[in-house]
């Protein structure tokens, strides 16, 4: 990747989520770039780097690649890197990390790292040795306080606890922004316009999935701006089928011409109840309803 001839304010972390914490180093990297006419970039990884050290107990990642890029675009990074974790990258010393750094970024002048943040092989750099590395090479380390929420540390192991427990108003919080996924829009079997309530079908497959259950949420096309209300299923669907795999259903609840190949992003915005399985469709029918009016109600008082 070749960067402007400026000085460059780089920030480096896992990211994944881009939660307040994240957004804090990366903000301090911005700011500090358009200060001085300097250039701010970040520095991710992808894999995880459990993937190569614990592929059978990996970190299942809140967000894909896109996703982080998308968010990270927002805050004013002007380009995203993206490391392989390769083991080769791996084995890197902690004491070459910071030398090849600077060679292959020759303009780098300040690093932005999470006060936590560790490096090398075995994760043996640490913060003191970080900025002990980086004044021999005539470079800046500012490493940044863990921001903190209801007196506990944010961190990406935190939301994801929450995700996977359906509380995601928590979790927004955390992330300072609504959790959402993008997904083109699939042709379905139409069972949910046999029963009433058409839905559109999202073709997602996180790594980490939310709990299996009905939200209200706001939809809008990738184009435009404008979200509409909605009211969604995530799970496997267990009264009108057996699925193997988990599918986003979402139902709008205002007159809207999505259909199949529209690129949507939907956020998550409530949890209403976990998915169950009813005894006949009657009942399905009637619980869908309740879940639409609640979904209804929530999201005029919270837009």
């Amino acid at each position: 990747m070749h960067l402007p001839d400026k000085p460059l304010h780089l920030a480096v972390g896992m990211f994944d989520g881009v939660h307040l914490g994240h957004q804090a180093v990366i903000g301090q990297a911005v700011t500090a770039a358009r200060s001085e006419n300097g250039y701010a970039a970040a520095l991710t990884f992808w894999p995880h780097p459990s993937v190569l050290f614990r592929p059978q107990h990996r970190t299942l990642q809140i967000m894909t690649p896109e996703a982080k890029r998308r968010v990270i675009g927002r805050l004013g990074i002007e380009a995203l890197i993206t490391q392989a974790f390769t083991p080769e990258f791996a084995g890197i010393m902690a004491g070459d990390f910071l030398p090849l750094l600077q060679r292959k970024l020759p303009t780098l002048k300040v690093l932005y790292v999470g006060e936590n943040w560790r490096f090398g092989r075995g994760r043996e750099g640490d913060i003191p040795m970080l900025k002990l590395a980086a004044g021999n090479l005539g470079l800046t380390v500012v490493s940044t306080p863990r921001v903190r929420f209801d007196d506990e540390g944010i961190s990406s192991t935190r939301i994801r606890s929450l995700l996977l427990a359906g509380e995601i108003e928590q979790a927004n919080l955390l992330l300072g922004y609504n959790y959402f996924v993008t997904g083109r829009v699939m042709p379905g079997k139409g069972l949910g316009s046999k029963i009433g309530f058409p839905t559109l079908n999202l073709n997602w497959s996180p790594e980490l999935t939310p709990h299996f259950g009905v939200y209200a949420v706001q939809v809008r096309r990738e184009a435009t701006a404008e979200f509409l209300p909605a009211v969604a299923n995530y799970g496997v669907r267990p009264t009108v089928e057996t699925a193997t795999e988990p599918r986003l259903e979402v139902h709008v609840l205002s007159d809207c011409d999505f259909g199949p190949g529209d690129e949507l992003t939907v956020e998550l915005r409530t949890f209403i109840r976990a998915e169950q399985k009813f005894s006949e469709v009657g009942a399905l029918q009637a619980q869908i309803a309740v879940d639409r009016e609640t979904a209804r109600q929530w999201l005029a008082k919270n837009p």
